[in-house]
């Protein structure tokens, strides 16, 4: 209930009853949506602009998906290509638990530090913020460059995902790759930087799943109820994550690039911390030119025609939210 001197607002079997000066206006679930649809639809200008991207619905030998049977089949085929090119993942750790160290008492929740192992033979720590009472809760794990950040101790205030989801009732995860990143080498190399079989942006989002499983095994997460979110470098995580493992439920992504481009500096898939692995002696960080071409996968997806609204195409149906930020205006 929502109460003001000039308004009451009650929430009764779904739908939204307002009294204002004496009149009782009920607006149903149908208005309710009405009112926001917008925001589930491309502004005029760019309806039915679809880019120059091949349709994530066009088989390879060029049949178009019919129906919803055929887009599973063609969701196989997706998937199978990118794993394929960015490496098998190793087998996911199953069965583990957060290992907790001491709590401490935030406002809203308590804040444990935690380790666990996210890649075979890899063990990292983060932080577990649980929110008060025994029932199930939805739950989210944040990443980043270190986990610091979302849980409200870094320097950044308006990037504590982790800390305002708790404090709204969610059970928040928050990791981050803090050695990589002080070493100026950011993602994830398995089993090693030197010999590196996964794209390290595949090495993330397998982190992340097994972050995913030993979250899901806490007695107070709702495991149907788990989701994923990050900004920039963790927007480009929790968009792989997401779409390589099932079990995400939703997921947020923020200023990650949600496609490729050549022309800003910030939607950086070529890195070697991303999708353009090679070995050691890397290249100058930077755009690519002939003299600093892109190494690792990424020249080999853009001149097969392949980008990543496939990646978002492997995320539907399940819900998501993307927020463009400064590297993807409309522009």
């Amino acid at each position: 209930m929502i109460v003001g001197r000039r308004c009451c607002c009650v929430m009764r079997r779904g739908c939204l009853i307002r009294r204002r000066r004496g009149r009782i206006k009920i607006m149903n679930q149908t208005r309710r949506i009405t009112m926001i649809e917008r925001a589930y639809l491309p502004p005029a200008e760019y309806a039915g602009r679809y880019g120059e991207y091949r349709s994530a619905l066009l088989f390879d030998d060029g049949r178009k998906v019919a129906n919803g049977a055929e887009w599973g089949a063609k969701r196989r085929e997706i998937l199978d290509y990118w794993r394929t090119k960015l490496g098998e993942w190793p087998e996911l750790i199953r069965g583990q638990r957060l290992v907790r160290g001491e709590p401490e008492v935030c406002d809203g929740y308590t804040r444990y530090p935690v380790s666990f192992e996210w890649l075979s033979g890899q063990k990292t720590d983060g932080y577990l913020l649980v929110p008060p009472g025994s029932e199930k809760k939805a739950a989210v794990i944040t990443v980043y460059y270190e986990p610091e950040t979302a849980v409200g101790l870094g320097s950044d205030k308006y990037l504590d995902f982790a800390h305002q989801l708790a404090q709204r009732g969610l059970v928040a995860l928050s990791i981050g790759t803090r050695e990589a990143s002080k070493r100026g080498e950011y993602g994830l190399y398995w089993p090693d930087i030197e010999g590196a079989r996964l794209q390290p942006l595949a090495a993330l989002a397998c982190a992340a799943a097994n972050a995913c499983e030993a979250l899901a095994a806490e007695p107070v997460v709702d495991a149907a109820r788990v989701g994923v979110m990050g900004h920039s470098f963790g927007g480009k995580w929790a968009m792989f994550a997401m779409a390589f493992f099932e079990c995400f439920a939703w997921g947020v992504w923020s200023d990650p690039g949600i496609a490729f481009s050549t022309t800003r500096s910030a939607i950086n898939y070529w890195e070697p911390w991303y999708l353009g692995y090679h070995p050691k002696p890397w290249r100058m960080r930077g755009m690519v030119t002939a003299e600093n071409p892109a190494f690792g996968v990424y020249p080999q997806l853009t001149a097969e025609g392949h980008d990543l609204h496939e990646l978002h195409a492997l995320v539907a149906p399940r819900p998501f939210m993307v927020s463009g930020g400064s590297e993807d205006p409309p522009s």
